[in-house]
């Protein structure tokens, strides 16, 4: 198979940095490069950077500044709310909530309280991988600390109603958590109007610098810190800040911010294109994920009769990039829990491909995705004994009727 041309459709793992992202964080490298922690001129310029970074991350989930504090990633983030709400309200209780979709840096952290003691509820999702308001209400006790739920998922797109489950948390009084990184920057996020306590984002997601994320904590919200030592981040995240990488994190949600509209509209264009494109030109594909409320830029599908780590390696012979699940389980020779999660049997999960469009995505490439798609897929299908079995019950059902 010639390889014809380059094509990106794994965004979601890794983009490339907003030139005028990098432009800002620059100077914070070699000209700027005092502690902001220092007492004399130069961790001035620093200090004043973060706290303009702090605003502009702030603007962007429609949230204030002192509540905003910098970590080095979403992970990091989401230990941070967990561990650190679950440390600091051991009297009030020891029950959690979390659907059964959320990254693996919640869902890990979870199965390690269970082992502690702690007792931990996995909300169930619909077949689009949406969590039933009505399953949050019958699962909250007199002993539930917080619920966790997903803003929007990285891996099938669905996006969660927030503000309907966020009220449920606070008629109870209980805080809640949304895990936000893939859907910053890319959905309108108001923590005022949508009841959100703690808000976690990730700068890479929109084309800020990898390493650079925050966590929203609503004022009165107890944590522990995780990391301890000097006083930075309100003395929830010690720690010589890294300038350069908030700096960019604050330039990119900026950016974000002022563009979301255009490019969330554009890349949904291209990607409803493609979805139809596929569609119809490959039988028995599967759209996984909510049909309309999903990620803008997100697309997955389930090509059945065929294995998905085949279909990746096909593809990336033919120059096109594209993911078998989100980054942090690619590694792993086995099915998406969220794909279980929304009822795909095991071999139609293992056939699913995550497409996720960026920068340089164009509709231009459609035609050449789908017919390399369309192709690897009767090739891998011609090999597939459950296919053949496929064609087989289908003509005896065919003679008959």
């Amino acid at each position: 198979m010639i390889n014809m041309k380059e094509i990106n459709l794994d965004y979601a793992a890794a983009a490339p940095l907003d030139k005028r992202v990098l432009d800002k964080m620059v100077p914070f490298f070699t000209e700027h490069y005092g502690n902001p922690s220092s007492g004399h001129t130069l961790g001035e310029k620093p200090k004043a950077a973060i706290e303009d970074a702090r605003e502009a991350v702030a603007s962007l989930i429609g949230a204030e500044a002192k509540n905003v504090i910098f970590t080095a990633s979403a992970s990091e983030a989401n230990n941070l709310v967990i561990k650190g709400l679950v440390k600091a309200g051991k009297k009030k209780g020891n029950h959690l909530i979390a659907s059964s979709i959320e990254h693996f840096s919640v869902l890990n952290q979870l199965k390690t309280l269970e082992k502690e003691g702690y007792r931990v509820t996995l909300l169930p999702v619909d077949k689009y991988g949406m969590v039933n308001p009505k399953d949050l209400e019958a699962a909250i006790d007199d002993q539930t600390i917080l619920i966790s739920i997903q803003a929007a998922n990285s891996e099938i797109g669905t996006i969660q109603p927030i503000e309907e489950l966020s009220a449920i948390a606070r008629e109870r009084n209980i805080p809640f958590h949304t895990d936000a990184a893939a859907a910053a920057g890319w959905i309108e996020l108001d923590v005022e109007k949508m009841g959100i306590d703690l808000l976690t984002l990730a700068g890479d997601q929109f084309y800020g610098p990898k390493g650079s994320a925050a966590l929203f904590v609503r004022r009165g919200i107890r944590l522990m810190p995780q990391v301890e030592g000097g006083i930075q981040e309100r003395g929830l995240r010690a720690g010589t800040e890294n300038v350069p990488a908030i700096v960019g994190l604050g330039e990119a949600a900026k950016i974000a911010k002022e563009t979301m509209s255009e490019r969330a509209g554009k890349l949904a264009a291209i990607r409803d294109q493609l979805k139809e494109s596929l569609i119809e030109a490959v039988p028995n594909l599967h759209l996984n994920g909510h049909p309309e409320q999903r990620l803008p830029h997100n697309l997955n599908v389930s090509v059945e009769f065929v294995e998905g780590e085949a279909l990746l390696m096909r593809l990336q012979m033919a120059g096109i990039y594209v993911s078998s699940g989100s980054s942090c389980t690619s590694q792993a020779l086995k099915s998406s829990h969220v794909l279980s999660a929304i009822g795909r049997p095991p071999e139609l999960a293992q056939g699913s491909l995550q497409l996720t469009l960026g920068p340089g995505s164009s509709a231009e490439d459609i035609p050449y995705i789908t017919e390399q798609l369309s192709e690897i897929a009767v090739l891998l299908r011609n090999m597939s004994p459950l296919y053949h079995q496929h064609l087989k019950e289908e003509k005896t059902n065919a003679s008959v009727q």
